[in-house]
């Protein structure tokens, strides 16, 4: 694996646990997520980031195991050029469903390879 995957991984992962740490003081209760901006402006960002290096990954290794890697992609794609059609349930979804295991891939890999 090339240092640039690396680095990508790692923006990935670091941008996963700031995700978490949005967290760790409440409870993951959709209306409670629903209800605070500055918590779903900050978790968006950091799925643009999580989309945007899974890109240049792709750009490097079209073949570069992740689930869901284009959809990873898509989702970055779509926070940025459709926000003004963007769902809460979307980006919960995200957090609840595929942020998990995406978390799990990542620390895998990058365990490997180190």
């Amino acid at each position: 694996m090339s240092n640039e995957i690396k680095a990508s991984l790692f923006d990935m992962l670091n941008a996963i646990m700031e995700i978490e740490s949005f967290f760790l003081n409440e409870p993951k209760v959709f209306s409670i997520y629903q209800s605070d901006i500055r918590t779903k402006r900050a978790v968006e960002r950091n799925i643009e980031i999580i989309g945007e290096a899974m890109r240049r990954i792709l750009v490097k290794d079209a073949d570069f195991k992740i689930s869901n890697s284009r959809k990873i992609v898509d989702a970055r794609n779509r926070i940025i050029h459709g926000y003004d059609s963007l769902s809460d349930d979307f980006i919960w979804g995200i957090i609840i469903n595929h942020i998990p295991i995406l978390k799990n891939e990542i620390e895998l890999l990058l365990t490997n390879e180190l």
